[in-house]
């Protein structure tokens, strides 16, 4: 991540969201910068002096993280051309047989670059999840990138260190074909405050400083039921609908 993708990941991290992080310091993300300037009584100059990245660096909830994210040097030369970032076609949902296989075989645990907890019994932390063999280094990318945007204190204002399940043989509600969770392909965050049923902006992950945890996620491929459909916002699959 370059200081330009740091700034525009923070400035969307205090809800001030500039659209997709990806370095273009435009018109958006300028105007963005001066409304959380303005709003934290700096002086309102469209660019992120010393005074404005200090700001920046603070979490963004009422929760003190025990770090804060380290700024990118901006004085470091980037590479003139950037390969692609990748970007996995996943298979539709009715293809999921013929590309992972049985269901609930192929499983691997997957560790985490931070510690998580169970949502139905908040006093066990996790360091590791179970993950189908075929998505695990896809989402080990996306965790790592998790850890680089958000604070602690900061994951865990916005719950996505709630752990709410990956693997469970299971049709999907209400129909006979098998959820995504049966390959463990699928993995739920802070169900609690994102329910089947709850809808924008009432689900906590349908907010501004949820869109880095979201672009992440889409930029390995994986699918956002509440992006997609504004439903169970707690779940993202590797599969397409």
């Amino acid at each position: 991540m370059n200081f330009e993708q740091w700034l525009q990941s923070r400035l969307t991290a205090h809800g001030y969201p500039v659209g997709g992080i990806d370095g273009n310091v435009g018109p958006v993300s300028i105007a963005a910068l001066k409304a959380f300037q303005r709003a934290r009584g700096l002086e309102v100059t469209g660019k992120a002096d010393g005074t404005t990245v200090s700001h920046l660096r603070m979490p963004s909830s009422a929760v003190l993280p025990e770090k804060l994210v380290g700024v990118p040097d901006r004085n470091i030369a980037e590479p003139a051309v950037k390969p692609a970032p990748s970007r996995n076609l996943w298979p539709r949902q009715a293809d999921c047989m013929t590309v992972f296989g049985p269901v609930g075989t192929s499983q691997v645990l997957v560790e985490l670059p931070f510690a998580m907890v169970l949502a139905w019994d908040k006093s066990v932390r996790i360091r590791k999840i179970s993950l189908h063999s075929k998505v695990a280094t896809s989402a080990s990318r996306v965790f790592e990138q998790v850890a680089e945007f958000y604070t602690e204190g900061e994951r865990a204002a916005l719950g996505l260190n709630i752990f709410g399940g990956s693997l469970n043989v299971r049709r999907m509600r209400g129909g006979t074909a098998y959820s995504m969770h049966s390959w463990a392909i699928a993995i739920d965050f802070d169900p609690e405050r994102n329910g089947l049923n709850v809808k924008a902006p009432q689900a906590r992950l349908s907010h501004a400083d949820a869109v880095p945890f979201w672009e992440a996620w889409e930029a390995e491929g994986w699918l956002s039921l509440g992006r997609a459909k504004n439903f169970d916002w707690m779940h993202v699959q590797a599969a397409r609908l």
